[in-house]
C-alpha cells in the first residue's frame, strides 16, 4: 500500500507495529521501526508534513542543555546524530546551528516550562553533561549581540551548539526514508478505533474505510491524543492532557537582514520576568527569500481543541506582540509582518511527555513529547520507542515519562 493507494484493498493486512499520527514523533517513530525491519504502517488524518497540528513554522529551536531536566539531554543528544545522518543520506538541510542565547533578570525567578530560575536550572545541566557554554552578564551579551535591546540586569547561558531544525524538512525526511525502507503508509484516513482482539495479544485499529491488525500500536496523535483517548472511554487519561492555542510572528528585518541572519543572530528564549508568560523566543530568519526575525510566546490560559482552535492569526494579535515584547527589545525591527501562523500544545500538568502503556490496552503505547519542548527530542524518541516496542535493548530511558508520576501528584 503506498500513500495514494486505497486502504480497502489492505484491510486483512497485519502489521508488526502500527503508528498512529505521523507528526514529529511519529514520523521518528517509523522512520526507526523501518530500519530495524519491522513490518509497519504509518497513518495519518492529514497529508504530513502538514500545518494543522504542532509541527509547522519553518523552525524548531534545538538545544543540548535542557533546563526542563536531565532526563531529557540523551535525547535531544541523539535527534543531533540522527538529523545529520537524514541529511546525509537525504542531501537535505534540516538542523542549523546558529548558537542559542537563554536570558533572564539576574535576581528574578524567570520561570520557564513550569522551572523556576531556568536559566540557571540550563547552566547546571551543562555542567553535568559537559555541553560548551558560555555564562554572560549584560555586558558580554550586548557585545556578542548588539542586536538586544537590555535592562542591564541580565544573566545569559550561550550554548554554541544550540540552533533550529525545520520541522517540516525532518518529518518529510523521516516518512520519505521510511517508505524507501518499506514502511506503509496511509494519509487522509482518521483512526476511529483500537481495540484488543481475543486475548488481548492483536490489536485492531479500524478507519472510517478499513481495518488493520497488529502485534502493537504507538499513538503519537498530538493535540488529537484528547479526543482519542475520550473514543476510548479513557477520561482517566484524557484529563492528563490540555491543548493551547499559540501562535507565531514573523517581522520583516528590512535593512537589518544582515544581523539577524544565522551566524549573526541566534536562537533565544528571553524572560523578563517571574510569569509563565513573561517571555517570548526567537529565530535568526531561515529563509533568505523572505528574511524575517520569528518570535512567539507561550500561553496556558486558553484551552481549545483541533476541531475548535482558532486558526486565524488577526492583525491585533501580532500588533500586540510587536507593541509588547518586539519593539522595546529590538530596536532594528519594524512592526511590519510577514506572516503568522497558530499551532498547538498539547500539555501536561508537570509540563514533561507522558510515553507509556494505555492501562487497558497493554499493547498500546500513548506517545505524546508534549508542553512545548518536544520537537528537539523527537528523533530520539522515536528511536527509544521502537526498541521498546520491539522488545530490543536501549540506552535511552523512557522510564521517567510513565503515567504514574501523575497519578501520585494527583489530588486525593
Amino acid at each position: 500500500m503506498t500513500q495514494s493507494q486505497s486502504s480497502s484493498s489492505s484491510s486483512s493486512s497485519h502489521y508488526d507495529v502500527i503508528v498512529v499520527g505521523l507528526g514529529a514523533l511519529g514520523a521518528a517513530t517509523l522512520y526507526q521501526l523501518s530500519q530495524r525491519g519491522a513490518r509497519v504502517l504509518g497513518i495519518d488524518q492529514f497529508s504530513p508534513p502538514h500545518d494543522q497540528g504542532s509541527s509547522h513554522g519553518d523552525s524548531r529551536i534545538t538545544r543540548l542543555a535542557v533546563g526542563e531536566g536531565d532526563e531529557y539531554v540523551p535525547f535531544v543528544q541523539r535527534s543531533h546524530a540522527i538529523w545529520r545522518e537524514l541529511e546525509a543520506r537525504t542531501g537535505k538541510p534540516l538542523m542549523t546551528t546558529t548558537g542559542g542565547l537563554i536570558l533572564a533578570p539576574r535576581d528574578r525567578v524567570a520561570e520557564h516550562h513550569g522551572k523556576s530560575d531556568f536559566v540557571r536550572r540550563t547552566i547546571a545541566c551543562a555542567e553535568r553533561f559537559g555541553i560548551a557554554h558560555e555564562v554572560l552578564d549584560a555586558a558580554g551579551i550586548r557585545a556578542r549581540f548588539p542586536q538586544f535591546h537590555l535592562q542591564g540586569d541580565e544573566i545569559g547561558y550561550y550554548e554554541h551548539d544550540a540552533g533550529f531544525v525545520r520541522p517540516e524538512d525532518a518529518i518529510g525526511a523521516q516518512l520519505a526514508v521510511a517508505r524507501a525502507s518499506g514502511a506503509q503508509t496511509l494519509t487522509g484516513e482518521r483512526v476511529q478505533a483500537v481495540e484488543p482482539i481475543g486475548n488481548g495479544d492483536t490489536v485492531r485499529v479500524r478507519t472510517g474505510s478499513a481495518s488493520f491488525t497488529a502485534d502493537r500500536v504507538v499513538v503519537a496523535a498530538g493535540a488529537w491524543l484528547p479526543a482519542f483517548l475520550g473514543a476510548q472511554a479513557r477520561a482517566d487519561w484524557q484529563a492528563d492532557f490540555s491543548v493551547h492555542r499559540q501562535v507565531m510572528h514573523w517581522f520583516d528585518t528590512g535593512s537589518a537582514t544582515a544581523d539577524f541572519a544565522p551566524g549573526r543572530f541566534p536562537i533565544f528564549i528571553w524572560m523578563f520576568g517571574d510569569g509563565p508568560e513573561d517571555y517570548m523566543y526567537g529565530f535568526p530568519s531561515s529563509d533568505p527569500s523572505q528574511p524575517a526575525l520569528k518570535v512567539a510566546t507561550e500561553q496556558y490560559v486558553a484551552a481549545t481543541t483541533p476541531d475548535t482552535i482558532d486558526r486565524t492569526v488577526s492583525a491585533e494579535e501580532t500588533a500586540a506582540m510587536y507593541r509588547d515584547r518586539v519593539a522595546g527589545r529590538f530596536p532594528q525591527i519594524g512592526g511590519r509582518a510577514l506572516k503568522a501562523r497558530a499551532c498547538m500544545y498539547t500539555v501536561t500538568p508537570d509540563r514533561r511527555f507522558v510515553i507509556d502503556a494505555l492501562d487497558s490496552l497493554p499493547r498500546v503505547l500513548i506517545a505524546s513529547a508534549c508542553s512545548g519542548h518536544g520537537f528537539k527530542h523527537s528523533a530520539g524518541l522515536g528511536e527509544a520507542i521502537a526498541d521498546h516496542v520491539l522488545d530490543r535493548p536501549s540506552e535511552l530511558d523512557l522510564r521517567p515519562f510513565a503515567r504514574q508520576r501523575l497519578l501520585e501528584k494527583a489530588p486525593a
